[in-house]
This record gives structure tokens, sequence and C-alpha cells, in this order.
């Protein structure tokens, strides 16, 4: 049996090191700013802040298109003549990616797609639950390796807040009314991944020491959450002792592995700066 490779976009925020030292291959989304066209992972988030302040407008995101997908599978292909490639891909009800890559492998032999229906942490949750399949049972049979990965993908949780709501106005996320309420009222929203959309189930009100408090511990109520990994997501500008005290809540609360996750350019474009989120696998 060939090597099994896993693959999957850069919008899953995996970040760079666990990729290198798992082997998992990464292909890349696109950032459009300044009538310029930039492959996530190439541009600093910064970049897309300073972008904001300048024009008050934010940069718009690209779905991988079929022609890199063919040049990304090709490539593996010729790597590793005798794998089977197991792509986890961002889920195909926010962006075109997924059905590209359907496009893309229909010349390929041992290509097999899963739609994870998750975003940022919730999907790197899911390619590393198949990193650590994989490498406890190098043998397994990539049908089998399938179905306990598609088994995860229903139980893959990622809740977040934005931290900067003028990136959700100007993405026409929020209504001109609606943001001018929240900032008033100092109010954020919670939003969720459900069955693959994002979804507001639930605003806060304060100041974001407690907001991001507040979330994560309504979440590790609401989710029966697998205590050996949990991952926290930032986007630049989430305050260092916030992010210690995060830290520390999720450890009190039975978490043998915590890992931060930094938000890449294609999910700062939507989040803005100083927003947290939580991912993690249910039981």
């Amino acid at each position: 049996m060939g090597k099994i490779i896993l693959s999957t976009e850069s919008g899953a925020d995996l970040p760079r090191d666990l990729a290198e030292k798992h082997d998992v291959q990464v292909v890349p989304m696109h950032i459009i700013m300044d009538g310029k066209d930039y492959l996530d992972g190439s541009l600093p988030v910064k970049d897309i802040y300073n972008y904001y302040e300048r024009t008050k407008q934010i940069p718009s995101t690209t779905a991988t298109n079929i022609h890199e997908y063919h040049q990304f599978f090709k490539k593996i292909k010729t790597d590793f003549p005798d794998c089977t490639i197991i792509h986890i891909g961002y889920t195909s009800r926010a962006s075109s990616s997924f059905q590209n890559a359907m496009n893309a492998v229909e010349d390929f032999d041992n290509v097999i797609l899963i739609d994870a229906l998750n975003v940022t942490g919730g999907l790197a949750a899911i390619v590393m639950y198949a990193v650590t399949l994989l490498e406890n049972e190098p043998t397994i049979e990539p049908a089998h390796l399938v179905e306990k990965i598609e088994s995860k993908v229903p139980k893959s949780r990622l809740a977040f807040v934005p931290g900067n709501l003028e990136f959700l106005r100007a993405g026409g996320r929020v209504s001109n009314a609606a943001y001018i309420g929240a900032s008033l009222l100092k109010i954020k929203p919670r939003i969720d991944l459900v069955e693959g959309k994002l979804v507001s189930t639930k605003k806060y009100r304060g100041k974001v020491s407690s907001v991001t408090e507040k979330l994560l511990r309504d979440y590790l109520k609401q989710y029966n959450i697998d205590r050996e990994q949990l991952y926290l997501i930032y986007s630049l500008g989430l305050d260092e002792r916030i992010q210690q005290r995060l830290y520390e809540i999720a450890k009190e609360t039975g978490f043998k592995h915590v890992r931060w996750i930094q938000a890449g350019a294609m999910i700062s474009t939507h989040a803005g700066s100083g927003g947290f989120g939580i991912a993690g696998l249910e039981v």
C-alpha cells in the first residue's frame, strides 16, 4: 500500500510548524487587495489592517481555483507516485474551493476529498485528528481512515467573537444600523459554524476581557469537548494578558494540550483585529 498524504487549505490556519512536522500539504487561498492577488500565507496580516485604516475598505478573498488544485495534487503525485491523497477541505458552504477541488481531482486516481464543513481552528482540529490517527496506525487502509475522519466532521465545534465590527460592516455582514447599535452598547456577536455556515448565535456585552472569558466558559459548558486538545484562535491585536488568562482557564478546565493559533490573512479579513475563537472536537 502506498503512502497516505494529508492536505488542506490555508484557511485552516494550521500552524506552519505543525504542517511541516506532520507533512500536511497546504494549498493557499487568495486575498485581493489594491487590485493585486496575494496568496494566503504570503501576505502579512498587518498589511490588511493597514489597508483598512488607509481606505476604510477590506480586501476580498477568493477560493483556490481548479488549475491550482490540479497543480497541487499533481506535484504530490509526482513526489509520491503511489500515494493516496486525503484532502480535508474548507467548508463548501462558505467557499467554492471544495467544488473546485472536486473538478480538479477528476484527472487523478486515489485522491479522496472530505468536506470538513469548517474553517480556521475547526478545520485544523479535524486535520490534526487525522494526523494523530495516521501516526498511531501507519498501515491503516485509506477507506477506514476516511471513515474515521468523516465521523468527526460533525463533532468539530468552532465559535468566535470578531475583534472589529467595522470589518463585518465593511464586508456587508452587518448593517450600518446594527453596527452603530452594537458599538454604542459594546455588543459583540458570537458566531458559530453550524452545518458549515457562519451563524450569529448569541450577543455578549462588555469589555474584550470579559467577553472572551464568557465565550470560553459558555463554549465549554455547551460542548463536551475531548480534553486531549483545545485550540484557541486569535487575530492580531488580542491583548497578550487576555490570551494568558484564557489559556489558564482552559488548563484549569482539564485540557492536556492547549494550542494557540493565529488567524491568517484569509480569516482575519473577515474577523478583524483582536478577534478570539475556540475550536475542539466533541467526544
